[in-house]
């Protein structure tokens, strides 16, 4: 879905929509509304994300900033109990952080109730690096949805999208539409081949949470035409190669691990670009130790690495100095190398039929009664 709003962007401003290409944004030098006000180590809007912190974004404070609520050990819980299986491991780990009536969907789900699952992907490049593996889900416009592009418009003011997203007199109005094209996906009633229009199913959103701004536009505009509010579970930030205080980014080559990288590739570039927490001599290193808090092979492994006993290991082996440097680099490598040529190896098993047949508006064959 995201990779049709990405063209549509670029038809309609005739720019290509890119996270660190936001338009012009006053943010920084005016206020604009609840968005604008930010700590000064950190900056966080749907197109950027930096913080002046090795350690990257304070999610606390994203929390009160933003209004949400955290995700607490009683919603997993809950989340376990409703599911009968172990949590992810996004959610054990508190990848997925924040959310927005999650106990909304839990409810319909316990009461067997249809939700459905809006996310997907379009990368500002070519390929996809390995942080777009956390969604995957592709998903394609129609009529319904259309129609409830105009609805939204229709609801919200130029003033509002100028207090949430900073635009200016001067930006064109492809930007300025933009929003509401992202917006109309979290209603049913954009996909009638799918949900035979039904106006009432809820959507859950999972999405980092710099996406947030358009979905609380969303939830703001909902009760207004009588659809429910979307609800969204939020993730922390994949980190760049060189570190936490920006996000990966598929423009950058230098900064992010391809889904298309060969294994030689994948290990040169953690091994050459991959920001340590360790110390500057192997004998300093043994004696203090090195900081998982800002190591970005230790990061990447808190995504990636299943077993949760293994990686409290390699934790408190790093930490402690029994671990060095590249032997933590040496064990992301290990994992990242798999995870990709598995990836690879399915993706040549898609043929254009197969995507012809998966893009195609339709019934499925899902019960909502």
């Amino acid at each position: 879905m995201l990779l049709s709003l990405k063209m549509s962007y670029k038809a309609t401003t005739g720019e290509d929509y890119k996270a660190d290409c936001p338009p012009r944004n006053p943010a920084s030098e005016s206020n604009c509304g609840s968005d604008a006000t930010e700590a000064e180590e950190d900056f966080v809007d749907p197109w950027t994300v930096q913080t002046s912190s090795a350690k990257g974004i304070d999610y606390d404070k994203l929390i009160v900033r933003f209004g949400s609520s955290k995700i607490d050990k009683e919603l997993i819980n809950r989340i376990e109990r409703a599911t009968g299986q172990r949590p992810h491991r996004f959610l054990r780990r508190g990848i997925f952080f924040s959310h927005r009536d999650m106990n909304q969907v839990l409810d319909a789900y316990e009461n067997k109730q249809p939700f459905y699952l809006y996310t997907g992907r379009g990368p500002s490049s070519e390929a996809m690096h390995v942080g777009h593996l956390i969604p995957f889900i592709f998903t394609k416009m129609s009529p319904g949805f259309y129609k409830n592009v105009v609805k939204i418009q229709k609801h919200v003011t130029f003033n509002q999208v100028k207090g949430i997203f900073g635009f200016t007199d001067s930006d064109c109005i492809g930007k300025i539409s933009f929003p509401a094209i992202q917006a109309a996906p979290s209603f049913s009633s954009s996909f009638p081949q799918i949900f035979q229009d039904r106006t009432d199913i809820q959507c859950l959103i999972p999405c980092a949470i710099d996406q947030d701004p358009y979905f609380r536009m969303t939830r703001d505009v909902a009760p207004r035409i009588s659809y429910p509010k979307p609800a969204l579970l939020h993730s922390t930030f994949f980190p760049a190669l060189q570190g936490a205080q920006t996000k990966m980014s598929a423009s950058d080559p230098n900064s992010s691990i391809f889904l298309i990288d060969t294994a030689k590739q994948i290990k040169t570039k953690v091994n050459k670009h991959a920001f340590s927490g360790g110390r500057d001599t192997i004998e300093e290193h043994r004696q203090f130790g090195g900081n998982c808090d800002v190591d970005v092979s230790f990061m990447y492994l808190t995504f990636f690495l299943e077993d949760d006993d293994k990686l409290e290991q390699i934790r408190k082996d790093y930490t402690s100095g029994a671990m060095l440097t590249g032997e933590l680099k040496k064990t992301l490598i290990e994992v990242l190398q798999p995870l990709i040529a598995e990836h690879q190896a399915r993706r040549k098993e898609v043929t254009d039929e197969i995507v012809k047949e998966f893009m195609t508006p339709r019934k499925l064959s899902f019960d909502f009664q």
